[in-house]
């Protein structure tokens, strides 16, 4: 029997890298993007030593339409039967009222969150449609849910992949193809890091306090949609940790 083929997006650290670890472990071979050509290149050479499965290595940015296009073009006849697509690739930006807010910071977040997904989608799309199946995953926030203070922009491109999750399951469910949306609460990777621009010390203070989730709890809930048998699908999942009822709201020891 051959082995389902899984591509995960921005899968060089925290929930990429957990869900790329999980799936090798049954049994998916992979295609495994980032930007971080180095970082791929351990992922990928461990989990072919650990899993026996086979890895392919997607060094683009997502941001870059170009660059999406030729490497995706250009993924292996073996790797081109895609199951299972997993949008994850996505960033905060700072932390601000929009009157403050870095244009910058913006457009890094509108062109990863958003953008990065729709150019993925539209490379991977048509093949799952001829195939007449597979299954796409987007990683959203609870922050596309509802909005929490200072996190407007941020916000804004959550509530978007929201958006395009009901859209793609309108477009696609008649091939079928399954599309699924997982909305994280606090979860601790390098996501703080990156919103706070490298401030290691802002970024902790994000966590302290509280059981934050790990990236392989939402890692745990991307396996567990896809695992579903064929006529079922899970449209949404929001998983948060216990200390966070909402988005504004973490109760800290």
């Amino acid at each position: 029997m051959n082995k389902k083929i899984a591509f995960i997006t921005g899968a060089s650290s925290g929930i990429g890298e957990a869900t790329a670890i999980l799936l090798a472990q049954n049994g998916y071979n992979l295609i495994l993007n980032g930007r971080r050509a180095e970082r791929i290149k351990v992922l990928q050479d461990r989990l072919v030593a650990d899993y026996q499965i086979e890895a392919h290595a997607a060094i683009f940015d997502v941001r870059k339409k170009e660059e999406v296009k030729a490497s995706i073009e250009s993924i292996p006849e073996a790797f081109k039967n895609i199951d299972v697509l997993v949008n994850n690739a996505g960033l905060a930006s700072g932390l601000s009222t929009l009157d403050k807010g870095s244009l910058e910071d913006w457009e890094d977040m509108i062109d990863t969150n958003i953008k990065g997904l729709l150019y993925v989608s539209r490379q991977v799309i048509p093949g799952m449609i001829d195939r007449k199946s597979g299954h796409i995953v987007n990683i959203s926030s609870i922050a596309g849910k509802e909005v929490y203070a200072n996190g407007n922009v941020y916000c804004a491109t959550k509530f978007a992949v929201d958006a395009l999750n009901k859209g793609m399951r309108i477009e696609l469910a008649s091939y079928p193809i399954r599309v699924t949306g997982i909305y994280p609460g606090a979860v601790e990777t390098e996501f703080s890091i990156v919103r706070f621009h490298g401030d290691e010390e802002k970024a902790k203070a994000v966590y302290q306090g509280f059981d934050n989730l790990l990236a392989s709890d939402i890692a745990d809930a991307i396996h567990y949609a896809i695992s579903r048998p064929a006529h079922v699908n899970i449209n949404e999942m929001i998983v948060m940790p216990t200390a966070q009822p909402v988005p504004g709201i973490i109760h800290r020891k």
